[in-house]
C-alpha cells in the first residue's frame, strides 16, 4: 500500500488538521505495517499556481514539478489530505495542488456519453477542521461538497471525512472537537490496498 500524505495547513505545529493527518497515517500505519508513506507539505513547498507558462509546460523546472506531483497521485493508494477551511473553502495551495493532479487525458477524459474518470480504485481521508460549525442547510459549505466532487470527477468515490468543527468557538470547545476527531479516526476501518483497488 502507497500512502500520499498532504498537509496544506499554513499554522505549523500549531495546525488541527497536521495533528489529525498525523494520526490518520498511523492509524493506517498500524493495520499496514508494509505501508509505504510518500509526504507532501504544501505549505512549506508550495505550487505554484497556474500560469500561461504551466499550461504551455514551456518552463522546464515547472513542468518537472507537475510531473513528480501528477506522478505521486498516480501512485497512491490512499491519500491522506489536511484541508483545513480558511474563508468557507480549501486553502489555495491545495487547489494548486489540486490543479497539477486534474489532467485531461490521465486523470479524467472527456467522452460523448460525458466526463469519465480514470483514477478509481484510491481511496482518500480529509481531514477538514474549521473554526466554525457549519448548519444542517450547509450555507457556507465550499469545502467538502468541492473535494466530494473533485475525486469524483477523476473517478474516486471512496472519500472520507473527519471534521472537527468550532475550533475558533472556544478552548474548551476546540479541545472537545479534536478529541472526538481522534476518536473517529481511531475507529476507521481500513482496507488492504487490493481490496481498495477491486471496489
Amino acid at each position: 500500500m502507497n500512502i500520499l500524505h498532504i498537509d496544506s495547513s499554513i499554522l505549523g505545529e500549531g495546525s488541527a488538521s497536521r495533528a489529525l493527518t498525523r494520526g490518520i497515517v498511523a492509524r493506517l500505519k498500524s493495520a499496514h505495517p508494509e505501508a509505504t508513506v510518500t509526504y507532501l507539505d504544501l505549505a512549506a513547498e508550495h505550487l505554484p499556481h497556474l500560469s500561461q507558462s504551466s499550461l504551455a509546460r514551456s518552463d522546464e523546472t515547472e513542468a518537472a514539478r507537475n510531473a513528480a506531483a501528477l506522478e505521486q497521485f498516480l501512485a497512491a493508494d490512499v491519500l491522506v489530505i489536511g484541508a483545513p477551511i480558511y474563508n468557507f473553502s480549501i486553502p489555495s495551495q491545495l487547489k494548486a495542488w489540486i490543479d497539477r493532479i486534474a489532467v485531461a487525458g490521465k486523470t479524467f477524459r472527456y467522452t460523448a456519453k460525458g466526463p469519465e474518470g480514470l483514477a478509481g480504485g484510491k481511496e482518500v481521508i480529509v481531514a477538514m477542521p474549521r473554526g466554525g460549525v457549519v448548519g444542517a442547510d450547509a450555507r457556507g459549505e465550499f469545502g467538502e461538497s468541492y473535494l466530494r466532487f473533485l475525486f469524483g470527477f477523476l473517478g474516486i468515490t471512496n472519500v472520507r471525512f473527519v471534521h472537527a468543527q468550532g475550533l475558533s468557538i472556544s478552548p474548551e470547545h476546540r479541545q472537545e472537537s479534536l478529541k472526538a476527531a481522534h476518536a473517529t479516526i481511531a475507529s476507521l476501518a481500513t482496507r488492504p490496498a487490493a481490496e481498495a483497488l477491486a471496489a
